[in-house]
Formats: structure tokens, C-alpha cells, sequence
């Protein structure tokens, strides 16, 4: 008699559930804390763990994003208006707010379809 394993290694995880849901919040609260200076860190250890080129390309965009905000902070003046101000504001949003729906949003590989 042959037992189905997938099945019942399935069953005994809990079917439906979302794994590691409190540490993948807890990793997506890193750049909302930090206000952005940090927001490269859920995407590297998404691509640490994982090592697809999704998660690679995100890590990469992420750090190139928090660079250009932290040159962009340093060359603006205290007092700045119009375009100056808008990319400071930008890269401060897709920084902060970016990473961490990436972090949210991301699929993780055992729900993937094959």
C-alpha cells in the first residue's frame, strides 16, 4: 500500500495558510521604520534566500534606489522647490513604500506554479 506523502505532509502544514507571514511583515517593516535608508535589506535577503534573478534584479534596484536618495539628500539644499523636490520626494516614496510592498506582495516559491 502506497501512501500519498504530498498529501499528507500538506495536511499537516496546514493547507491554506501563508508561511512565514509574521516574518515577512516584520522584514517589510524595515524600510518604513528606517524611512527608506534601509530598503534594500528585505530585497537582499529575499535574494539571499530565494537566489532567482527576479529577486537579484529587485535587490539591485532597490540599493541603486536608496544610493540615488542618499546623493539626492546630500546635493539638495535644506530649502529646495519644484523638480529638485519632487525626485527627493519620489525616491524617498519608492525607497520607503516600494520595497516594502515588494517585501508584502512577493509570492512566496512554494505557492509559485509549476
Amino acid at each position: 500500500m502506497k501512501h500519498n506523502v504530498g498529501a499528507a505532509t500538506a495536511a499537516r502544514s496546514g493547507a491554506g495558510t501563508v508561511p512565514g507571514l509574521l516574518p515577512r511583515t516584520a522584514l517589510a517593516a524595515v524600510p518604513v521604520l528606517t524611512l527608506g535608508m534601509l530598503a534594500a535589506v528585505p530585497s537582499l535577503v529575499l535574494a539571499v534566500r530565494r537566489g532567482t534573478r527576479a529577486d537579484w534584479l529587485a535587490a539591485v534596484v532597490f540599493t541603486a534606489v536608496n544610493v540615488a536618495w542618499v546623493a539626492q539628500a546630500l546635493l539638495t539644499p535644506v530649502e529646495t522647490h519644484g523638480l529638485q523636490y519632487a525626485a527627493d520626494v519620489l525616491l524617498l516614496f519608492v525607497a520607503t513604500v516600494g520595497a516594502t510592498l515588494h517585501c508584502l506582495l512577493r509570492r512566496s516559491s512554494e505557492s509559485r506554479p509549476r
